[in-house]
């Protein structure tokens, strides 16, 4: 982006090291990781809904309809209004919260573990060597905001800094994500489900904090989520962008779609699992790697940046290869 200050977006720079195909490469895989998250987000509320409200279902001519499944469609409708907006300013400082969410949330589960009986005691084995691509294909997904990068650099006043916001973002999500797995680990030790809300006893307060924050946080951020979906949808039929109708059916298509999706594969751990291997690591490690070379021209010649680079796309497609086919195998065997 030093070298051509045009460059604002993510694609933009597919296209400004591959051409045509690059950008439309990369707006695929941004894109649809960005609308299984979205996906991901509607499991999350079905997951946490339904350890709450366990009791919950309904059954319509016969035909029953579980409480998971419910909470799904109900959240799902919640959201809908939100993707109808024109003006997502008011949720963009919701989402902002999102950093005070987290605080919370761990605030809550160690209060849980320390002060409402669960105690931090329970023993099980420290590593699972069957699940280590899907834990390695996991921390893929937690670090994977690249491609939002070229906007949040470009939006910057004092771009010397990008740097040292980097540093100190991966810093707090490193302390994060470790402390809730120490804590997760020492709770409940090998029986932690794949979000530990759904460990905590639902009758204490500090639970209960944790959980509905943790629903909260995601309808916030879902409109936010699917807009440049939306926006590259819209731009397919460029006479009807402007129509109030046509953007409804746009969003509330989308919506739907998230839903059929979250009702066939509602597992929430392995769909992020493959989110992280497949999409997650080609959009964030393996193309930038492509389109630093190919920009750079670092390809022409063999050096130790070019072996270092090499070296990181190998690793990254081993990653591809057997994250990716872990999850499918466990998302096929729980269908």
């Amino acid at each position: 982006m030093d070298m051509d200050s045009s460059i604002r977006t993510y694609p933009e720079i597919g296209e400004r090291a591959f051409g045509k195909k690059g950008k439309i490469l990369m707006s695929i895989f941004m894109n649809l990781e960005l609308y299984l998250v979205a996906t991901g987000f509607l499991i999350l509320e079905g997951d946490n809904l339904h350890n709450m409200f366990p009791t919950i279902g309904f059954e319509v001519e016969g035909f029953k309809i579980g409480g998971k499944e419910c909470f799904i469609v109900i959240a799902a409708l919640i959201v809908l209004p939100t993707v109808w907006l024109d003006n997502l300013s008011l949720l963009s400082y919701v989402s902002a919260s999102g950093v005070l969410a987290s605080a919370i949330i761990l605030g809550s589960i160690l209060w849980t573990g320390a002060f409402d009986g669960v105690g931090f005691h329970q023993k099980g084995s420290p590593i699972k060597w069957s699940g280590i691509p899907t834990a390695v294909s996991l921390y893929a997904f937690c670090y994977c905001a690249h491609p939002v990068f070229p906007t949040l650099y470009t939006s910057m006043k004092n771009k010397k800094q990008f740097s040292n916001v980097l540093l100190v973002c991966f810093i707090l999500c490193t302390i994060c994500y470790a402390s809730m797995a120490v804590f997760g680990y020492l709770m409940f030790g090998s029986t932690v489900q794949s979000q530990i809300t759904l460990n905590l006893p639902t009758n204490k307060i500090s639970s209960q904090v944790a959980i509905y924050t943790t629903l909260v946080n995601p309808i916030s951020k879902f409109a936010l989520m699917v807009t440049p979906i939306m926006n590259a949808a819209k731009r397919w039929f460029p006479g009807y962008q402007n129509k109030r109708f046509f953007n409804i059916l746009v969003s509330t298509t989308l919506v739907i779609s998230c839903v059929i999706v979250a009702l066939a594969v509602p597992f929430f751990a392995y769909l992020m699992a493959l989110v992280g291997a497949f999409l997650s690591v080609t959009a964030s490690i393996i193309m930038p790697c492509f389109c630093y070379l190919k920009i750079s021209g670092t390809y022409q010649k063999i050096g130790c940046e070019m072996l270092i680079i090499w070296g990181i796309i190998l690793l990254g497609a081993a990653l591809v290869i057997f994250g990716t086919y872990t999850s499918l195998v466990e998302i096929i065997g729980h269908l």
